[in-house]
C-alpha cells in the first residue's frame, strides 16, 4: 500500500482527506492519495523558489534538466513497474513507451536549448535582440492515460525556460508523479521550484486554475474540461495550452500496402487499449479493397492481448458506446464484450454497418474500440475524416496519393505510412475540438516563455559598419 504525498516547497504532506487509487487489472486497492483542495501553500512556495531558479543561466538549467534524466534512467524499471501498476498497461509496453519517452523529454529539450540560435534581427540602423523571459508560476495538468510520460513533456520545457512549477497529476494515476517528486528530492533539486499536488480536478485542479498567481496553464485531458479550463483561466489573461479530445481517421486507400496498413491501423486503433488521444478509432477503407482489408484486420486483432482499460466508470461508458452502436444498427463482428479477466478489460471490439457520422463513429469513446467504413473516392474520404467536431491527428495509408491527401485533413497532425512516429522538434496539437495552441520544439519554448525585444538604434551607421 502507497502514501502518496504532496511536495510542497521540498516538504512532503498530506491532507486531511484521502481517496483510493485503484488498480485496473485487479481492482485491488493499491495507494492512498490525498484529496488536498486549496493551491496556495504549493503558488507560495513556487514564487519564492522563481527568483533563484529564473537567475540560472539557459545552460545551468539545461544541465539539471540532464540529470533529471540520468536519474529517471537508473530507476527505468521500477519507474515502468508504477506506471504498469497504476494503468494496468503491460510493462513492456510501459518500459519502452512511458518511461523511455519520459527519460527522452528531458534530454531532448536539453539538447534543443544547447543548439538554440540566438534570435537577432538586424536593421540598416539598429539590432534587435529577443529576450525569452520566464511566464513564473506554472500550472501543469496531466492526464492518466500515459502519467509521466505527459507530465514530463510539460515539465522539462517549463523548467528550462525558468518557470517554477505546480504540476496537478490524475488522480487516477498518481504513482509515477509521486515517484518523480521523490527523485527530484534525492538528486538535490532546489526545493520549490517543482512542487506536486494530489486531488480532485473540480477541487484541486480548479484551485490551481483559478489562482490569480499562476500566469500559465498547460492542460491535457478531455474537451469537457478543456472547456472548464478555458472559461476560467480565460478572462484572467493566462496563457494557455489545451491538448484535448480527439476522434481520429486512419485512411486506406486503395493503393495502400496492406502489409503495412494493416499492422499500423491495428496498432493505431489499440495500442494502449485504444486509450491514446492520437489513436486511430475511425478506420475509413476503399471500396476495392474492403474485404480485404476487413479479412486481414480481423485476424490481426483476433491475436491482440491488451490490457484494461483505466477503471470501472470508464469500462461503464465504453461498454455503453457498444451498445449504442448497436442500437445504430451497427454489426459487432469482433469483441463487444467485457473479458472474463479481473479488473476492468474489454475485448477489443471491432464495429462494421455504421455510418460514418453516427454517434458511435464521431464521439470519443477512448477505449478498445473501431469503426470500419467504406468510402468510393478521395474526395469522400476526406469528407467523411472532416465531418466531426475534432481535429487532433489522423493517418493515411497509400503508396502514391497519402500526402497529398493529408494536406485535406483537418487536423493538426498526419501521419502517411506509419503512426505515431514523433520528430520532438515538431508542433504537437489539434484544432476544432481538440485544442488551443501548440507545443513541441520550440513551440513550447514560447509558450513557457515571454517573448521580450530590444531593439538598440545605431546612431553612428558608419562607426557601425
Amino acid at each position: 500500500m502507497i502514501e502518496v504525498e504532496n511536495l510542497i516547497g521540498g516538504e512532503y504532506s498530506t491532507a486531511a482527506e484521502s481517496f483510493d487509487d485503484i488498480c485496473p487489472s485487479d481492482g485491488s486497492i493499491i495507494a492512498s492519495i490525498p484529496r488536498t483542495m486549496m493551491v496556495d501553500d504549493a503558488v507560495k512556495a513556487a514564487e519564492n523558489a522563481q527568483p533563484g531558479w529564473g537567475a540560472l543561466s539557459l545552460e545551468q538549467r539545461a544541465d539539471w534538466l540532464d540529470k533529471i534524466a540520468d536519474a529517471l534512467e537508473s530507476q527505468h524499471r521500477q519507474l515502468a513497474e508504477l506506471e504498469a501498476l497504476d494503468t494496468g498497461k503491460p510493462l513492456e509496453v510501459a518500459m519502452e513507451v512511458d518511461i523511455s519517452r519520459s527519460i527522452e523529454n528531458f534530454r531532448f529539450f536539453a539538447e534543443f536549448s544547447r543548439n538554440m540560435p540566438e534570435e537577432v534581427f538586424e536593421m540598416e540602423d539598429a539590432t534587435n535582440t529577443v529576450l525569452r523571459k520566464p511566464v513564473g508560476v506554472v500550472g501543469l495538468i496531466s492526464p492518466w492515460n500515459l502519467p509521466l510520460y505527459l507530465l514530463t513533456w510539460k515539465v522539462a520545457p517549463a523548467l528550462l525556460m525558468g518557470n517554477t512549477i505546480i504540476a496537478k497529476p490524475s488522480e487516477i494515476t498518481p504513482l509515477t508523479a509521486h515517484r518523480l517528486g521523490q527523485i527530484l528530492c534525492e538528486i538535490g533539486f532546489p526545493a520549490g521550484v517543482v512542487n506536486i499536488v494530489h486531488g480532485y480536478g473540480p477541487e484541486i485542479g480548479q484551485s490551481l486554475v483559478e489562482h490569480p498567481a499562476v500566469k500559465a496553464i498547460s492542460f491535457t485531458g478531455g474537451t469537457a474540461t478543456g472547456r472548464l479550463v478555458a472559461r476560467t483561466a480565460a478572462p484572467m489573461f493566462k496563457k494557455l495550452s489545451l491538448e484535448l479530445g480527439g476522434k481520429n481517421s486512419s485512411i486506406i486507400l486503395d493503393d495502400a500496402d496492406l502489409g503495412l496498413a494493416v499492422p499500423g491501423v491495428v496498432r493505431a486503433g489499440f495500442l494502449n487499449s485504444g486509450q491514446i488521444c492520437l489513436c486511430g478509432s475511425r478506420i475509413l477503407v476503399h471500396s476495392s479493397i474492403y474485404d480485404e482489408f476487413l479479412e486481414s484486420f480481423l485476424a490481426a486483432v483476433s491475436e491482440l492481448k491488451i490490457g484494461p482499460v483505466i477503471s470501472e466508470n470508464h469500462m461503464a461508458k465504453v461498454l455503453s458506446f457498444i451498445d449504442l452502436a448497436v442500437a445504430e444498427g451497427g454489426d459487432i463482428v469482433a469483441g463487444g464484450l467485457r473479458s472474463e479477466d479481473d479488473g476492468f478489460h474489454i475485448e477489443a471490439t471491432v464495429i462494421t454497418g455504421l455510418s460514418h457520422d453516427s454517434r458511435t463513429a464521431t464521439e470519443e469513446i477512448f477505449g478498445p474500440v473501431v469503426t470500419i467504413h467504406r468510402f468510393d473516392s478521395d474526395a469522400e474520404a476526406v469528407e467523411m475524416a472532416n465531418c466531426t467536431d475534432y481535429g487532433l491527428a489522423g493517418s493515411v495509408w497509400s503508396k502514391n496519393r497519402g500526402e497529398e491527401l493529408a494536406k485535406q485533413i483537418e487536423s493538426g497532425m498526419v501521419w502517411v505510412n506509419t503512426w505515431l512516429h514523433r520528430d520532438l522538434r515538431v508542433p504537437f496539437g489539434g484544432i476544432k475540438d481538440s485544442g488551443v495552441g501548440r507545443e513541441g520544439g520550440m513551440w513550447s519554448l514560447g509558450f513557457f516563455s515571454e517573448a521580450i525585444n530590444i531593439c538598440v538604434k545605431h546612431n553612428d551607421l558608419q562607426a557601425r559598419v
